[in-house]
Formats: structure tokens, C-alpha cells, sequence
């Protein structure tokens, strides 16, 4: 276990990933990766948030802020009648 905790790769990797998280703009690729979402629902709920950034109609990112201000509308009340 001592082995993994100092694993410089697997240290390096998820510095990365947490890196990835506090970006304000990302790539469909890794917002596919962050939210679990087909590029496609994606690509239209983005459009739809407008949290999509064109950079001369070749790239493309998404504004997190926006997107998951946008994806909190759909939240569902809790419900207390379900069993665990």
C-alpha cells in the first residue's frame, strides 16, 4: 500500500484530474469525463445553457460556471418516502 501512495505517475495523474476539475473552461472531452454525458446530449445542453465558447470554428469549450448553473434547474426535490 506504501507503494502506491508514493507512486510519482499515479500521484502526477490525479493532480491532473483535480486540476481538470477547478478549470472554468473545458474541452467536450473532459466535460465529457466530469458530468458522464454522450458527447451528443452534451454538445445540446451546452448550446442550450449557452456555455459554448467558439474560437475561430475549430475549438471549442464550455464554460463550467455556466453549464452547471444551467444543469441545477433539473435538480429533483428530495423525497423522504424512499427506502435505503
Amino acid at each position: 500500500m506504501e507503494d502506491q501512495y508514493y507512486d510519482i505517475e499515479r500521484r502526477t495523474a490525479i493532480k491532473e484530474e483535480a486540476r481538470m476539475f477547478r478549470r472554468k473552461f473545458i474541452t467536450y472531452e473532459q466535460a465529457e469525463v466530469i458530468y458522464s454525458i454522450s458527447h451528443r446530449k452534451l454538445r445540446d445542453i451546452a448550446e442550450k445553457a449557452g456555455a459554448v465558447y467558439r474560437i475561430n470554428d475549430v475549438s471549442v469549450l464550455i464554460n463550467k460556471e455556466i453549464l452547471d448553473e444551467f444543469m441545477e434547474q433539473f435538480r429533483q426535490p428530495a423525497n423522504p418516502n424512499v427506502k435505503i
